[in-house]
């Protein structure tokens, strides 16, 4: 790795505006400056942008998978794979995300991510662990595996948060009994509770939102609009989350999970700085479309790629994405009004603060890590550094 780096002649994309002709200076792995021109930084590599887009590289707090890989395969290699294969979609920085399973294997998943996060040199950062389930409304199970939700069990996560410093994320139902107390554990030990597979009503997502769980996991998929009980109506969790301003979410912005009119309304009420871009993807993310599998190589669901998109055999659901971060830039510049800058903050920034990791990560700014990516005007991505070390280049 070159200890000092300087990567010119590009349109720098910065939190408040994009530098045209300007270039961005490395030193250490870290960003050291960015200078408008082409400055003179002696005995540094020097990277041609040829002018295109110098952008943070994208933060992906949300994924299962990718290039034939699941994190619930529970190998290290399969962590490593992943964080490889999403790196050349321009992602850098990520949050490997589990399933509803047996606790062993669970286990299995958590003890991987420690093993790949001492030898990954050649894919994104992996900065924690996010676990999806197993605490999850039965009538929300969408694609997660029945036979494993359940309630929140005290005994098991405090005995995992233990033995666990990695986990950075644990997304549930907060109606299911003992979740609030459960929400309330996991701010207590750094951790965030997010709002995922729930029939929660409104009334319930507020009591949610003031014990902690500030965030809206894969929103619209698996929870609640407006409903009725006994013939009334009753707002849902999705109107909470427009209703609470400091309320953030995260969208699976593939153009399948939702269609150009919700990224729109979500887009027009929450803004950027309250929305996270996610992949949500799986193993088949980078991968032919056909047969594959949700959730471990050993007991996962069988299912079938279509359209860009993972369904259910049966095709009643979705069964994650098949995305990579590029592709959600792409659909959010196509499908809205949503400018280039704002798209990139939903993709950088926005999840490093909504993870409280925006002193080191998110954005090109002095001091931050050097996680940059380079994109042409069509978001094919033609570089990809992570603290400053180039681990794909096309």
């Amino acid at each position: 790795m070159f200890s000092k780096i300087k990567i010119f002649n590009g349109k720098v994309i910065t939190p408040i505006a994009i530098l045209e002709n300007a270039s961005v200076l490395v030193s250490e792995g870290k960003i050291l400056g960015i200078e408008e021109g082409n400055p003179n930084f002696s005995e540094a590599l020097e990277i041609d942008a040829k002018g295109q887009y110098i952008s943070p590289g994208f933060m992906d707090i949300h994924l299962h998978g990718g290039g034939g890989s699941d994190f619930m395969d529970g190998t290290a290699e399969a962590f490593l794979i992943i964080a490889e294969i999403h790196a050349k979609y321009g992602t850098t920085a990520m949050y490997p995300t589990t399933l509803t399973a047996e606790p062993e294997d669970l286990v299995a998943t958590l003890d991987a991510f420690e093993t790949a996060n001492k030898k990954n040199t050649k894919g994104a950062t992996l900065l924690g662990m996010h676990l999806e389930g197993p605490y999850f409304s039965m009538n929300q199970k969408g694609a997660q595996d029945p036979r494993f939700i359940r309630n929140p069990d005290k005994s098991e996560y405090e005995n995992l948060i233990k033995n666990y410093k990695t986990i950075s994320r644990w997304s549930a139902a907060p109606e299911l009994p003992g979740a609030i107390e459960f929400g309330k554990f996991l701010v207590e030990n750094n951790i965030l509770p997010a709002i995922a597979h729930t029939d929660a009503i409104y009334e319930e997502a507020e009591e949610a939102f003031r014990n902690g769980y500030t965030l809206a996991t894969h929103f619209y998929s698996a929870m609640l609009g407006v409903t009725r009980r006994n013939a009334y109506r009753y707002a849902g969790v999705v109107e909470a989350a427009y209703l609470i301003d400091d309320m953030d979410v995260e969208i699976i912005a593939d153009g399948a999970h939702l269609p150009a009119p919700l990224l729109k309304l979500i887009y027009k009420i929450k803004g950027p700085y309250r929305i996270a871009l996610i992949t949500d993807a799986m193993r088949a993310a980078a991968m032919p479309e056909g047969k594959s599998i949700l959730g471990g190589i050993k007991n996962g669901v069988e299912v079938i790629v279509e359209d860009g998109v993972a369904k259910m055999p049966d095709k009643s659901s979705f069964a994650g994405s098949v995305a990579t971060f590029d592709r959600l830039v792409r659909t959010m510049l196509s499908l809205t009004e949503a400018p280039l800058l704002d798209i990139i903050m939903m993709a950088s920034l926005t999840p490093a603060k909504i993870m409280k990791v925006q002193d080191r990560k998110g954005s090109l700014e002095m001091g931050k890590d050097a996680d940059i990516i380079i994109f042409d005007n069509d978001v094919n991505i033609q570089m990809t550094m992570v603290e400053g070390r180039i681990i794909y280049q096309l």
